[in-house]
């Protein structure tokens, strides 16, 4: 039995013998994380410029969700939903009066959640629109990432996320994103149940929709009756500058879907949102999860929400996102490496001035690190950074200082 880790060498050669290899870190062992910062096993310090996808969007082992988890996990942590138990119903409440609706369902992934979604429309179509059975569409954009379940990438046109896992599930249509007449001949089919999208399309490579499309969305699905379902799964929890990414364009939709930042990265917890005409058509039976809602999750995500709402974390990644913007477009004027930064709040990417297939972006990451700010590349030439919110002004200045040095010396 491995007791302990000795090196970092150490580690990468257990996961690489022992472990799938569904994933390609870079070659990083962290063993300890506060606030914005990240350690390794040999004791060397980074900047987390990618906040685990930002699901850390309240800092890593923020004390008061760290306390509020050992309180809870000290008296209960499952009871399954064969029983109530006495913190789900607070939980329930609070998120609904946080997000404005009348019901909340809560599963455990960000891929579960999406799942929910996706049963949720389609029941909905065949028992409020009259959609004749197993005849419902649901509309997706191109680049999407909603997840990696046989469902969800159904719905997928990222090769690496399809190739081999055949066959697929049907009733998806594609359109392209951000094509507001894409959307009004698709949406017209009256098979269409729902319009699933994300906001900002952080996967691909954080592309900012312009102004107004989403309330275009949402305006043609009420036209069509269809559900309009925003995947907040990334954008959401005050990432982008406010506690929705869809809140800069005022839209509601009909099931908002959260994971990540949710529990401030110390569990997982997801959870969609819809009011009683949308959600009330699951019945007993129909759809679950042995843990999800439990009390330890329950308490979590309570707190984990107080605390935004407590430090105006949204403020501060709307103030200090466009002041990471500021510094890189002025870097952009000083090198040809990078061609363009793209983003709202704290969730930005750069572009990298070479192919896809290139290993640009991925040695510049590694550069990153050395020089102390963690980042990784996404779709092979885009860097996505997007740093814990709880970041200071003159942290926010560090980074862009150590990115600056890295794309210098590269």
């Amino acid at each position: 039995m491995v007791e302990s880790i000795s090196s970092g060498n150490e580690a990468m050669t257990l996961e690489n013998q022992y472990g799938a290899h569904n994933y390609h870190p870079l070659p990083v062992v962290l063993t300890k994380g506060q606030g914005v910062f990240l350690w390794d096993v040999e004791g060397k310090r980074y900047y987390d410029c990618l906040s685990a996808y930002s699901a850390v969007n309240q800092g890593h082992c923020h004390p008061r969700i760290i306390q509020a988890l050992i309180n809870q996990a000290q008296v209960l942590t499952l009871t399954s939903r064969a029983f109530y138990n006495d913190k789900l119903g607070i939980a329930e409440k609070y998120v609904c009066e946080t997000f404005g609706y009348d019901k909340a369902l809560f599963m455990n992934s960000g891929a579960e959640a999406n799942e929910t979604a996706i049963k949720l429309a389609r029941k909905w179509g065949y028992t409020k629109k009259g959609i004749a059975e197993n005849k419902a569409v649901i509309v997706v954009a191109k680049q999407n990432f909603h997840g990696r379940t046989t469902t969800i990438i159904s719905a997928s046109t990222d090769p690496s996320a399809t190739a081999g896992f055949g066959p697929f599930m049907p009733g998806f249509e594609i359109v392209e994103y951000d094509n507001r007449e894409a959307l009004e001949k698709t949406l017209a089919n009256p098979n269409v149940c729902g319009l699933w999208i994300e906001p900002i399309q952080g996967e691909a490579g954080v592309y900012v929709p312009h102004d107004g499309y989403l309330k275009e969305a949402e305006k043609l699905c009420r036209q069509h009756k269809v559900l309009f379902m925003l995947d907040e799964i990334q954008t959401g929890i005050a990432r982008t500058g406010k506690m929705l990414a869809g809140d800069h364009e005022n839209v509601r939709p009909d099931i908002l879907i959260l994971g990540k930042a949710l529990s401030g990265g110390v569990m997982p917890i997801s959870l969609v949102l819809a009011d009683d005409e949308v959600m009330l058509v699951i019945k007993p039976g129909e759809h679950g999860s042995t843990f999800g809602g439990n009390p330890l999750a329950s308490v979590v995500v309570v707190e984990a929400l107080q605390v935004i709402k407590d430090e105006r974390l949204a403020e501060n990644a709307e103030r200090l996102g466009i002041i990471f913007r500021m510094r890189m477009n002025a870097l952009i004027a000083k090198t040809n490496l990078i061609t363009l930064v793209r983003g709202k709040g704290l969730l930005n990417a750069i572009v990298i001035n070479d192919s896809p297939e290139s290993k640009t972006a991925w040695d510049l990451c590694l550069k990153f690190a050395e020089n102390g700010l963690l980042a990784k590349p996404t779709h092979g030439n885009i860097i996505r950074l997007a740093p814990p919110l709880v970041i200071t002004e003159e942290q926010i200045h560090e980074c862009c200082d150590i990115i600056e040095k890295s794309v210098r010396a590269y």
